[in-house]
């Protein structure tokens, strides 16, 4: 079930074309894909992407959270994709630099790793192999070091932040931020802004399945507070995947 906020109060992302999408990116440092886009993309049945949705009832708490929020539920693994290629790695901690994340950075967080039920099924590996291609496409054909982070940000403490560390760049080459579903929130806007300059853009995503492709190198993004309209529950999901050359984060990387 959806926001019971209206599409009017919303202002949707500007979607590009799947065959669009490796130019909007080399141009701009971002593009968004439509539901359908993604399912273009990687040639996957709507029906069997949203089999992979259930799996975020099933989340964990993150007990990570410096700011000393209970807002955050997350899963984390790694793969390495290579060609066609997907392969997951041994369980490993997610761990950032302080300048990529001021708050938490430095840390080696560990997280319990993502369902086998999910990763096995073959939507996960095309997923992961489409957008894999995609970066390719814009800087060569290598291994691409992904994490994998399944998130969902509640608003148990009365307001739930889907990035805590405010605007900020992961540290990698690329970022994938894939809408799962929004349910009785407000906000939860994207922003998007140019690194090196004073432009940007924001909407807010709320289609299931719904894409937003980064240059980190190019781009800063955040996702502001979001709030319950009303009573009860309430929760915005996430997928967010990072794609690395050259390996996975990790001290002295």
């Amino acid at each position: 079930m959806m926001s019971t906020m209206t599409a009017t109060t919303l202002l949707a992302p500007p979607v590009t074309p799947a065959a669009r999408l490796v130019l909007v990116l080399r141009d701009q440092g971002h593009a968004a894909l439509s539901a359908a886009g993604l399912n273009e993309l990687i040639d996957v049945t709507p029906a069997a992407l949203d089999a992979l949705r259930p799996s975020w009832n099933d989340l964990p708490p993150d007990s990570h959270l410096k700011d000393g929020g209970r807002y955050r539920r997350r899963r984390h693994s790694c793969f390495i994709v290579e060609g066609d290629a997907v392969t997951q790695v041994a369980h490993r901690a997610h761990w950032q630099p302080i300048e990529y994340n001021a708050l938490h950075g430095g840390l080696e967080r560990w997280f319990e790793p993502m369902a086998s039920s999910v990763v096995a099924q073959p939507a996960w590996t095309q997923l992961l192999r489409g957008l894999a291609a995609i970066c390719t496409a814009l800087r060569g054909a290598q291994p691409w070091y992904v994490e994998a982070h399944q998130f969902r940000i509640d608003t148990t403490d009365g307001i739930g932040r889907p990035t805590p560390e405010g605007a900020h760049r992961d540290g990698v080459d690329f970022v994938a931020v894939i809408l799962i579903d929004r349910h009785g929130i407000k906000g939860g806007e994207t922003r998007v802004f140019d690194a090196a300059g004073p432009t940007g853009l924001r909407f807010t995503m709320s289609e299931p399945w719904t894409t937003l492709l980064l240059d980190d190198a190019r781009v800063i993004h955040e996702s502001t507070p979001i709030q319950p309209v009303d009573d009860g529950e309430a929760h915005r999901d996430t997928l967010v995947l990072t794609f690395r050359s050259g390996g996975f984060q990790g001290p002295g990387v």
